[in-house]
C-alpha cells in the first residue's frame, strides 16, 4: 500500500474510533492528577480559583467556536458523523473561511483548558502533541475525501484557508443566517460534558490535594445548573420539535 493511502487509512480509523480512544488516556490522567497535589498546596486560594476561571473560559471558548460553527452551516456539513467522512456539500463561508477545521479547533481548547487546569506541564505538553498528531492524521483523511469529491474547488479553497490557526482576513459571511436553535439542540451535550469534566477534575484535585472528597459550594452551583440544562434540553430534543430548523 502507497504511504499516502496507508495515511488515509490510519485517519480514517481515527476518524471512526475518535470519540473512545481519547479514553485509552485515563491512567495518564490520573498519573497528572497525582503530581498536581504537590503544587496545588503551594498557591493561595485566590489563585487557585483565578486560574480556575481562566481554564474553564479557555474551553468554553473553544464551545462558543463550536456554536458559532454549527449555528451557520447547512444539514450534511459540520455533522456528527462517526463511521465514515460525509460531505454533501463544501462549506466555504463563515468559520470555514478563516479556519479550515473550525470544530478540530474548538475542540483543543476544550481539552487545552482542561490539561491547564490540572497544572501539570508535562501533561500540557502531551495534550498539545497527541492532539496535533492524532488530528494531522484525522485531517489528512478527510481532506483526501473532500479533495476527490470535489476536486478543484477543494483545491482553491484550501489553498486559501489555514489548517488550523484562524486567519480573519478571509472571512466571509455565511449565506444562512444563525440558528440559536441548531446549536442548543447540538451542543448542550458538549456543554454539560465540559461542565461535568471540570467538576470531576476540580473533585479529583481537592482529593489529592487534601486528601478529601469535597466540593465546595461554588463547584456544586456550577454543576448543579449544568446538570439541569442538559436534562432540560434533552428533554426538549426527545420529547418535542422545539429545537428542530427544516434545512440544519
Amino acid at each position: 500500500m502507497a504511504l499516502r493511502e496507508d495515511l488515509e487509512k490510519q485517519g480514517n480509523w481515527l476518524f471512526k474510533w475518535r470519540s473512545f480512544l481519547p479514553f485509552l488516556a485515563i491512567p495518564l490522567l490520573f498519573v497528572a492528577l497525582r503530581d498536581s497535589g504537590y503544587s496545588g498546596r503551594n498557591y493561595g486560594v485566590a489563585a487557585q480559583n483565578f486560574w480556575a476561571v481562566f481554564c474553564i473560559t479557555v474551553s468554553f471558548l473553544g464551545l462558543a467556536v463550536r456554536c458559532f460553527t454549527v449555528g451557520y452551516v447547512p444539514r450534511g456539513t459540520s455533522g456528527r458523523n462517526t463511521q465514515f467522512q460525509v460531505a454533501e456539500t463544501l462549506n466555504t463561508t463563515g468559520m470555514y473561511s478563516i479556519v479550515r477545521n473550525p470544530l478540530y479547533l474548538a475542540n483543543f481548547l476544550n481539552v487545552l483548558g482542561g490539561a491547564l487546569f490540572i497544572g501539570v506541564y508535562w501533561l500540557v505538553l502531551i495534550v498539545i502533541i497527541g492532539f496535533w498528531w492524532y488530528y494531522e492524521c484525522i485531517v489528512f483523511a478527510e481532506e483526501e475525501f473532500l479533495r476527490k469529491k470535489f476536486g478543484a474547488v477543494f483545491l482553491e479553497w484550501a489553498d486559501k484557508i489555514p489548517v488550523f490557526i484562524p486567519n480573519f482576513k478571509n472571512w466571509r459571511k455565511p449565506e444562512l443566517p444563525f440558528s440559536f436553535k441548531t446549536v442548543l439542540r447540538r451542543e448542550f451535550s458538549t456543554f454539560f460534558s465540559l461542565v461535568a469534566s471540570f467538576t470531576f477534575l476540580k473533585l479529583a484535585k481537592n482529593f489529592f490535594n487534601y486528601g478529601k472528597l469535597k466540593l465546595e459550594l461554588p463547584w456544586l452551583i456550577f454543576f448543579g445548573a449544568g446538570l439541569v440544562i442538559y436534562f432540560t434540553f434533552l428533554a426538549l430534543k426527545k420529547k418535542t420539535k422545539l429545537l428542530n430548523v427544516q434545512g440544519r
